[in-house]
């Protein structure tokens, strides 16, 4: 059976762990209206993607 020669700190292994969590939401400034949005994403409030109207625009 394979035995480890040392006891791993809690210390280390934190740091080895330190990049395997999910990364945060990204969201960017929409250039019309000013909105936070996801990249790639249709701009809910004005229904427009890439400059056109994909969808109807919602009333809030």
């Amino acid at each position: 059976m394979a035995v480890p020669k040392s006891k791993i700190t809690s210390s280390r292994r934190g740091m080895r762990r330190s990049h395997d969590r999910l990364p945060g939401a990204t969201y960017i400034e929409d250039q019309d209206s000013g909105e936070l949005r996801r990249p790639h994403h249709i701009d809910l409030k004005t229904g427009k993607y890439r400059g056109r109207q994909v969808l109807e625009p919602q009333d809030d």
